[in-house]
């Protein structure tokens, strides 16, 4: 097997686990979690947000974030593969990336610094609804961008098969 080929399919993994993440956040977690009273759908968002800072979706999310460049770099002399890898790692690194960390991760710190026990009712309910619809729809932006990003490495990998 070709490196450049091990390269996309990985590539391709990463780039599909991260949008199965943010899927399933989407259609199912903040479903759910919604449901559950302010302070303690606070608590679990808390909960969560601490746990998923793991090697595994660091892994996933910022390799898919470093192995996409590298495919546009890499096979960047072939040409209409090249055009759907770097298509791919501009939607992934404004609307995937870019989206985390400069909405998701803020509105994660304040939540994480946010004292559920020492606050009033109201405090709380507060804090819920500074956080949770503007986290959810920069989830959902996330979920739609990983989705096109898949997309476009799956039309790379069967355009560089056809090659």
């Amino acid at each position: 097997m070709k490196m450049e080929t091990l390269l996309l399919i990985i590539t391709a993994v990463l780039t599909a686990l991260v949008a199965g993440l943010f899927y399933a956040y989407s259609c199912s977690v903040v479903l759910g979690l919604g449901k559950l009273p302010d302070a303690e759908y606070l608590k679990a968002m808390q909960h969560i947000n601490r746990e998923i800072l793991n090697p595994v979706f660091f892994m996933s999310f910022m390799g898919t974030a470093i192995l996409l460049p590298l495919s546009v770099f890499i096979l960047r002399g072939d040409q209409p593969v090249f055009i759907l890898l770097l298509a791919a790692a501009l939607v992934y690194l404004i609307g995937v990336f870019g989206v985390t960390i400069a909405g998701n991760v803020p509105l994660n710190d304040v939540l994480d610094k946010f004292d559920i026990a020492g606050s009033t009712a109201e405090a709380i309910k507060q804090m819920r609804e500074s956080f949770e619809n503007r986290w959810n729809l920069l989830n959902n932006i996330r979920s739609v961008f990983s989705l096109i990003s898949i997309i476009l490495v799956i039309g790379a990998c069967i355009r560089y098969r056809e090659l």
